[in-house]
């Protein structure tokens, strides 16, 4: 029924915007390889061997349409999907509002899927931004650890972050006179159980964006998961520098959280070459500090290479990523990493503990490689 009613909205769409519109039309292809060695102690180890190769292939095709203020967006996705861990990383819409992906083929350890990762209608004015459907929704002032993102967060070790996973939600925004703006949102999830659509399983919030000066700071009241979320932030400029930084308050059923992110960016030219360098820290609310950091440096004006380091600083270990890129044309573009993780057995990336004695769940050294061809 949910897939049935978001097909119907996409052909009502195409129907609305067929005369006098604006149409674009563009994706991409990704051919990505993954490879992992794993220790001695390792349980992974004991269940693929000493190393593991996967392998994955995209094909995004992104549509959009508009036509006197109304707009229309959808995003189509094939993917092809290969690993001895498959049946853990599926994609899925389980909690989603609407089932908009389809098992093609399955095996073991690969399949074949496709699914829509956008699906909106909306409307925009000269004030007021309306969006109904699945779209992407990023909020927050972190760049490693985002607390105020609360909707499908990426992980701050993630190497491709081109586009994060849509969610089926109502997004509006209000622009004030002064600059400043409104803007709110309300998710809707199933769940995980009955699969039914619940309100203790979505997100409903609300985010003002303001400007006091030259700074800029934003105000927080969601719903998330049925627990109050309140949360602040801000950013500006200090000296040549730019920091930014988010307070975020989750009241829990049994305990009252408290994260904090904060970072400092700042470029600069090194010799012949541009250079970014960015640090942040994070408190996660239940005693654990973070430190990340990351050096974004032009080589060429087609090659860039950034060394990054994820920390927790408790433990500690670490995530050590010699992250590159490169462009082998107007259309082509190439993205590898080397992944070395820092620390003893028993620590967060050295290798938690299993719950097997002698046993952890703990990767040595590994490389991404992925491909990209834009159209």
């Amino acid at each position: 029924m949910a897939r049935s009613s978001a097909l119907l909205l996409l052909f009502l769409c195409v129907g609305v915007f067929a005369d006098d519109a604006s149409y674009e039309f563009g994706g991409h292809t990704k051919l990505r390889l993954v490879g992992q060695s794993y220790p001695d102690d390792s349980l992974f180890r004991d269940l693929v061997g000493s190393t593991s190769l996967d392998g994955a292939g995209e094909l995004r095709l992104n549509f959009s349409a508009k036509r006197d203020g109304w707009s229309f967006h959808s995003d189509y996705q094939l993917l092809g999907l290969y690993s001895e861990f498959l049946p853990l990383g599926m994609p899925n819409d389980d909690r989603r509002l609407f089932d908009l992906t389809k098992t093609i083929s399955e095996s073991t350890d690969s399949a074949l899927l496709h699914r829509l990762d956008r699906l909106w209608f909306g409307y925009a004015g000269e004030k007021a931004v309306v969006r109904v459907g699945r779209q992407a929704l990023s909020w927050g002032n972190g760049l490693f650890f985002a607390p105020m993102d609360l909707v499908n967060p990426f992980d701050p070790t993630t190497i491709d972050t081109e586009y994060k996973t849509g969610d089926d939600m109502v997004y509006a925004q209000y622009l004030r006179d002064n600059g400043d703006d409104v803007q709110g949102a309300a998710v809707f999830r199933r769940d995980p159980a009955s699969g039914d659509v619940k309100s203790d399983q979505g997100t409903i919030a609300l985010k003002y964006h303001g400007f006091a000066g030259e700074t800029e700071y934003d105000i927080l009241v969601a719903e998330n998961y049925g627990d109050i979320v309140l949360g602040f932030g801000g950013a500006g400029s200090l000296g040549g520098a730019v920091w930014r930084g988010d307070v975020v308050v989750t009241d829990t059923d049994s305990d009252t959280i408290i994260e904090v992110v904060a970072n400092l960016s700042y470029s600069w030219l090194w010799g012949e070459h541009n250079v970014s360098g960015t640090a942040e820290y994070y408190f996660d609310g239940d005693d654990r500090n973070y430190l990340a950091g990351s050096l974004m440096i032009e080589m060429s004006a087609l090659w860039m290479i950034t060394p990054t380091l994820v920390a927790n600083v408790d433990d500690p270990s670490a995530l050590l990523q010699l992250v590159t890129q490169y462009s082998l044309g107007d259309n082509m573009t190439f993205l590898g990493s080397l992944n070395l993780p820092l620390g003893s057995n028993g620590t967060e990336f050295g290798g938690p503990e299993s719950g097997i004695p002698n046993r952890y769940l703990s990767f040595d050294v590994g490389v991404f490689a992925q491909l990209a061809w834009y159209f």
